[in-house]
């Protein structure tokens, strides 16, 4: 995934989950923040070097900046959600996860959910996908989630449903944490 007109700054706080302020260039700019977990061992007040994606002045969107990129150590860590389902489809579309697929479709709606990815196969086998961003990294171990999630449980709930009315279901979980060598539930 690419991103235009990368800037570098200082994190310096999250008054909620979709908007920080960074310094940037000798001023506190306001941030679209693209990720809505926590990140609270990513986003260190004062401390964590990110980087903003300038849209540039004038544009229509409430904020000029999209907080896309963290540092952790000398980790680059993804910030943006919606980077793993683009990674998802290019998988799905390179054949890895099998070369008779004949559709594809991001953000299908089934229910009271909306799904990362629908998929159809040769056979007429069709599937569902919920992708999930692991950002949260302890001690080589990735987990997910790193808040507590209705959404993402009611999510489970009908895939479930789907699962019992004869579709293929996945939870397809991409670690976006380089220093993640496995992966586990975050039941804490």
């Amino acid at each position: 995934m690419k991103y235009n007109n990368i800037r570098e700054a200082l994190f310096l706080e999250r008054p909620n989950r979709f908007i920080a302020y960074a310094w940037l260039d000798g001023e506190k700019v306001k941030c679209h923040v693209k990720n809505t977990g926590r990140c609270r061992e990513l986003l260190i007040p004062g401390k964590s070097k990110v980087y903003l994606e300038d849209h540039g002045e004038g544009t229509a969107r409430k904020t000029r900046y999209s907080l896309v990129k963290v540092i952790k150590g000398n980790q680059i860590i993804n910030m943006d959600s919606q980077a793993p389902n683009k990674i998802a489809v290019e998988w799905l579309n390179s054949g890895a996860f099998g070369d008779d697929i004949t559709f594809i479709k991001p953000e299908q709606k089934f229910g009271n959910s909306r799904f990362d990815v629908y998929y159809e196969r040769v056979n007429g086998v069709k599937g569902f996908i919920e992708v999930k961003g692991v950002t949260l990294e302890e001690e080589g171990v990735a987990r997910f989630p790193d808040a507590p999630t209705e959404r993402g449980a009611k999510h489970l709930k009908e895939l479930i449903k789907l699962k019992k009315d004869g579709n293929r279901c996945v939870v397809f979980f991409l670690i976006q944490h380089p220093a993640g060598k496995f992966f586990r539930p975050n039941w804490e």
